[in-house]
């Protein structure tokens, strides 16, 4: 009993000492500066003798191992005619292995808990498994005979092909799909490859020899670029993986890089699509950047105060909490890793305050352009990266899958310090950097915008906020007509 009133009277004389180191408001609190070396890729980089280079993550706390294996390839590799050829080669390169029916592998696979998975994007293909230590062996024999010996199983080929022409019969439904065809459209223009999509006539072509064809020339070692984490021993799985890709049973061809010739940011304009919904949908885009232009950072900074950075954002602020326009409301400024990426700004808003809401985003960008932002922004933003940028390297995996990409997209090689620089670089952005690339970037009279919605009512406007045209950008207003489902062509 003595022991608890001496413990209260203790507490009673201390909790004034407490309370004064409190402060009354939260915006007081003062912390330590945030001490954070990033990890350094060369620690974990091994060049197999085999060919691919791999990136070993050793995470002892789980009995888990992932494999990520990135693959040079793409839809840019699909012929003309065939497009839809790349995209089904990844989903379908699970579809049976080795002696094993698609059935029999993903029965096999449920047995052992182990997810594999699959796929071809744009520009990479992509091939993952993750599994519980004491299986690994079973696991990498797996691995094996899905990379060199997919079955392509016939009956998948078909059900796959019977799902993806039934995908197109929506195309034309929800606006945000055609919101998204025609914007692709407009930022690179016909005779890209990015704007090259599958149609009902491409898909019927495709046939198993295509897809085999295609998994010989790209799936092989010399075009692979791997990632693993989890429960291992470094040197153990270095051998392992060094088995994995040793006596390749095909040749193969050599990686020829992502195209970047024949891009055309369209014309500045209004392109409205025409389509009866409540709703129109639009997205403002500016002629963009690469990621290693030395504006990317200031660019990131600016971008994240004009509407990168959600509530705290102007546009956010101005187009949804002010004006109440829209629920969601932003902009965006990637810098493109192999050719530029636009500048977007977008929301979804009713019919007839669509133009209305369009003027507050440009007034917005306008403003960041002639007025100075101020500390408080500049503060806010860049903490944005800075305090964030640990969670990059939050677990292992993540760690490996950072490396793995910074290997496949050449900034390993080119930049290797990226990581290491990154906050200096946002912290060295000043006031005047975010005006000046705000000028240089953010320039109306290239401004493209696109509209998905009821033509007539979105151009007749709100009565109580009247929007001219004419003041928005330099080109005039374009017809964009629906495209059929099947073939992408103009509906007349």
């Amino acid at each position: 009993m003595k022991r608890f009133l001496s413990c209260l009277w203790i507490a009673a004389f201390a909790l004034p000492m407490w309370a004064a180191d409190i402060p009354d408001r939260p915006e007081k609190l003062r912390f330590p500066p945030l001490k954070y070396d990033p990890p350094t890729g060369s620690d974990y980089r091994i060049q197999l003798k085999s060919g691919p280079v791999v990136y070993l993550v050793p995470n002892r706390e789980l009995p888990l191992v992932s494999i990520s294996i990135r693959v040079r390839t793409g839809s840019f590799e699909a012929p003309s005619g065939k497009e839809g050829m790349a995209e089904l080669t990844g989903s379908l390169l699970t579809a049976g292995a080795g002696s094993r029916s698609a059935e029999d592998l993903e029965e096999r696979l449920a047995f052992l808990a182990a997810r594999l998975g699959a796929s071809v994007s744009s520009t990479q293909g992509s091939v993952s498994m993750n599994l519980l230590t004491k299986d690994l062996q079973e696991g990498l024999g797996i691995l094996r005979e899905v990379l060199t010996a997919p079955k392509f199983q016939q009956d998948r080929i078909d059900l796959s092909k019977k799902q993806v022409i039934q995908a197109m019969k929506q195309r034309n439904d929800d606006s945000r799909g055609i919101e998204r065809r025609e914007r692709v459209n407009l930022l690179f223009g016909e005779n890209f490859w990015r704007t090259r999509m599958s149609t009902k006539a491409s898909i019927d072509s495709i046939t198993r020899k295509d897809l085999q064809a295609f998994h010989r020339d790209w799936f092989h070692p010399a075009n692979f670029v791997v990632a693993a984490s989890g429960d291992f021993d470094r040197d153990e799985m270095r051998v392992e993986l060094e088995t994995l890709f040793s006596d390749w049973p095909f040749k193969g061809k050599k990686a020829s890089g992502i195209p970047i010739d024949g891009r055309a940011f369209a014309k500045s304009g209004i392109y409205i699509v025409n389509k009866e919904v409540n709703q129109g949908r639009v997205s403002i885009l500016l002629p963009g950047i690469q990621r290693d232009n030395p504006d990317y950072y200031a660019i990131q900074v600016m971008n994240d105060i004009l509407g990168g950075g959600g509530f705290t954002s102007r546009i956010t602020n101005r187009v949804r909490s002010d004006e109440g326009l829209a629920y969601s409301a932003g902009s965006s400024f990637p810098g493109g890793t192999y050719y530029p990426m636009a500048f977007f700004a977008g929301f979804q808003s009713k019919s007839r305050t669509v133009l209305y809401a369009v003027s507050i985003v440009f007034e917005e960008m306008k403003r960041i352009t002639t007025e100075s932002v101020t500390d408080q922004e500049m503060k806010t933003a860049k903490n944005s990266f800075i305090q964030t940028f640990p969670q990059s390297f939050a677990t292992k995996g993540q760690v490996a899958g950072a490396f793995l990409d910074e290997e496949y997209t050449g900034r390993a090689k080119g930049n290797p310090d990226y990581y290491k620089n990154y906050r200096a670089k946002i912290a060295a952005v000043t006031k005047a950097d975010v005006q000046r690339v705000a000028k240089k970037y953010l320039n109306p009279k290239q401004a493209v915008i696109l509209i998905v919605g009821d033509k007539k009512t979105i151009l007749n406007g709100h009565p109580d906020h009247p929007v001219n045209l004419k003041n928005l950008t330099s080109g005039g207003l374009i017809d964009i007509p629906l495209r059929d489902p099947f073939t992408l062509e103009p509906i007349k």
